[in-house]
């Protein structure tokens, strides 16, 4: 071993034995809050360990085990006062402190310290009322945002940038630092000086984006802002890996697995999808049980743990969708090439075989590695119209062979879905909105997104096999991430009874909620429109569904196991859980302990991250929803719409288009009368005229303003 090993090896020795021990001194029942100076005479540190004092301290304020505070005193976080946090600005006037249980944790701006949107904050709790909890954030423990991506508005002397992002104020920046800037440009801008209580954060503008009249400037501007043009592309370290990976399924990479090339098999997707994760056969046996076969891409198979290819798809956690374009999780020679099951190519898979009888119980299953041939890419219109009996001599030509198994799988969906809804899974009725670009990247149409039973098809047989491998996972202990979705409080569920009242309806037992006592009400409600509003103000009554290492059960779903196990392609937790169902098929079920550990960490470290990942995903995906439909909706100013309300608010109405599109009704713009807020009721009644408004109502609106700039819609009443 080398002098410089052994030194090192000695200063890593001696840094965690300090940290060590200065985390027991913190941590100890009769410790006092001391200075930095204080500690280095009590532990009589030489100058030449100072700055390994400073990399320890530093360390342990990151951990959360000690916070510096206004006297410079070290104090442990130890109490219930005490909150490690992740800021969520709402622009000016507020935000929340996101604790790691999901909870949040109002923040005035008065109480904010300067904190930028996704801060890391230490936050003292300042009162509780119930379940919310007011806080102040008492320290920023970690700057998130170091650049911004805004329009430049110039004055004589100075200028601000006014960011994309409408969590973040306005930045203060100087002539000097905006040279050349012009007015109006969407520009880059490095944050120099973090905004404090009293000012605004300053910035030196890096790089011109465009110009306000640039084609499709708007777009361009929320897309880099949220780093999507440097996710585009893989690292060379990635590129090199790749070079690794054949094009083809090798003869070697089929030993050991099943092969059911000759099975007629499926996929069922969109039109233009091109990462390609499932495929399905269904027959019958001669008990008249469904056989349903699924195979979910072996993507494990390609994406082996430490490399870069795995870490970068732990960093991302998921793929993002948005109108137009898909930044994969996955290199696109593995998303849509290699471990994308296209048709009449050999591909490797993690095979289920599940039975299920004809009323809907699964009788038996069994998981094993397969190699597979694609019969056949198939869409959900073409499907449907099969199923339906409605396809042309072309469509009959193209699909006829294959008619008898799809009838069979939609008879197969129909028995699951039927069993699901009796048993009390909540079907929330809440049309996505699609978004159609042209070949100019103009949007051409906003309508909902168009759903038929054959989606439905894949929804079930898919959901089944989540459900079948969370159980025989959980039942064998070993490391798993799962698919939870908790209870709700019921104070949510109150809340939602107080709307639900306006209809003579009612959700019973809130105290301990069974998912069916929803569920009946939900599909009582007969008309479709007022079902969506209603499923809207359901679904936001509940807990958000996230991942976890410990199986807690799916309360939407009303399902006692489930997971992601179908999507390996677009999707984390998916590819880890595959990980660990290929190590146990290949080992007969054996973990070496030291593996079981590692694993059981590595569960927990990721479920965590790919449930912030998802949720990041989602924000970025509505943000251009919502910028697409406000550059959709400017063409329509001034024109007329049947509206529903879905949301009443103390400070106005928002309505929901036929087309999903939502917009803001002030009160100012309801000329008729002056309405007050029920905030019990959540009804709006009108002082004069006693005209009532509630969540669900058609109303007749008028489009007066689309502001792509904030991506605010506002319409008035007619």
């Amino acid at each position: 071993m080398s002098n410089k090993k052994i030194v090192n090896k000695s200063q890593n020795d001696k840094y965690t034995m300090r940290k060590e021990v200065l985390t027991s001194f913190f941590l100890n029942s009769e410790y006092k809050p001391v200075t930095k100076k204080q500690i280095v005479a009590l532990f009589t540190i030489p100058k030449s360990d100072l700055s390994m004092l400073d990399k320890i301290l530093s360390g342990l304020e990151n951990e959360g085990i000690v916070f510096l505070d206004d006297s410079k005193r070290y104090v442990p976080i130890d109490n219930s006062k005490l909150e490690m946090c992740k800021y969520q600005s709402k622009g000016r006037k507020f935000g929340f402190a996101i604790v790691e249980n999901g909870e949040d944790i109002y923040i005035s701006a008065k109480n904010s310290n300067g904190a930028m949107n996704n801060d890391d904050i230490l936050v003292e709790i300042i009162s509780n009322y119930g379940k919310s909890r007011e806080g102040k954030v008492k320290k920023i423990l970690k700057r998130n945002t170091t650049y911004v991506i805004g329009r430049f508005s110039k004055s004589k002397n100075f200028g601000f940038v006014m960011p994309i992002d409408e969590s973040i104020e306005d930045i203060y920046v100087s002539k000097k630092n905006a040279a050349n800037i012009k007015d109006g440009q969407v520009v880059q801008v490095l944050i120099e000086k973090y905004p404090t209580e009293s000012s605004k954060a300053e910035g030196k503008v890096v790089k011109i984006i465009g110009n306000s009249n640039d084609a499709h400037i708007d777009a361009k501007s929320l897309y880099i802002s949220y780093g999507l043009d440097i996710m585009e592309n893989f690292n060379q370290d990635i590129q090199a890996e790749l070079d690794e990976i054949p094009d083809k399924v090798l003869d070697s990479e089929k030993v050991g697995r099943e092969d059911r090339t000759q099975e007629e098999v499926f996929t069922i997707d969109a039109e233009d999808a091109k990462d390609l994760d499932d495929a399905v056969s269904v027959k019958k046996d001669k008990g008249g049980n469904y056989i349903l076969s699924v195979y979910i891409a072996d993507v494990s198979h390609y994406v082996k743990e430490k490399t870069a290819l795995n870490k970068e798809a732990i960093s991302r956690g998921t793929s993002i969708y948005i109108p137009g374009k898909v930044i994969p999780m996955l290199p696109k020679k593995l998303s849509n090439g290699i471990c994308s099951l296209n048709a009449g190519e050999e591909r490797l898979a993690l095979g289920v075989d599940i039975q299920i009888s004809p009323e809907g119980e699964v009788l038996s299953s069994n998981v094993f590695k397969a190699i597979i041939k694609v019969a056949k890419k198939m869409s959900y219109g073409k499907v449907y119209k099969v199923i339906s009996n409605e396809e042309n001599e072309e469509l009959k030509k193209e699909y006829g062979k294959y008619k008898k198994q799809l009838l069979l799988m939609e008879k197969l969906a129909k028995i699951l879905y039927e069993k699901r809804m009796s048993e009390g899974c909540i079907n929330f009725n809440i049309p996505e909105t699609h978004i159609v670009l042209d070949e100019n990247e103009d949007v051409a149409l906003i309508e909902p997104y168009p759903i038929n039973f054959a989606n439905q098809i894949i929804e079930e047989l898919m959901l089944v096999t989540n459900m079948v491998i969370a159980e025989k996972y959980y039942f064998l202990e070993l490391p798993f991430i799962y698919r939870i979705h908790e209870k709700p409080d019921e104070e949510k569920l109150r809340e939602l009874n107080s709307i639900l009242e306006n209809y003579k309806l009612r959700i019973k037992g809130i105290k301990d909620v069974h998912p069916k006592a929803i569920s009946d009400v939900l599909n009582s409600i007969q008309d479709e429109q007022d079902k969506d509003i209603i499923s809207t103000y359901a679904l936001r009554s509940l807990k958000l569904a996230k991942y976890s290492n410990e199986c807690l059960g799916h309360f939407g779903l009303n399902a006692k196991y489930y997971c992601h196990f179908t999507s390996p392609i677009r999707r984390y937790p998916d590819l880890f859980i595959h990980r660990i169902i290929s190590k146990a098929i290949d080992n007969n079920l054996m973990f070496k302990p030291n593996e079981i550990i590692r694993y059981e960490k590595q569960a927990e470290k990721y479920a965590k991250s790919s449930s912030e990942m998802e949720k990041n995903a989602t924000k970025i995906e509505r943000d251009f929803d919502s910028l697409y439909s406000a550059i959709y909706m400017s063409s329509f100013i001034g024109e007329e719409f049947i509206a529903r309300i879905s949301s009443i608010a103390s400070f106005g109405v928002f309505v929901k288009l036929d087309n999903t599109v939502e917009g803001f009704v002030a009160f100012n713009d309801m000329p008729d009368d002056y309405y007050i807020y029920d905030e019990k009721t959540h009804v709006l009644l009108g002082r004069k005229t006693n005209n009532k408004y509630k969540i669900g109502d058609k109303i007749k609106v008028k489009l007066i303003k689309s502001d792509v700039l904030t991506k605010q819609i506002d319409f008035e009443v007619i």
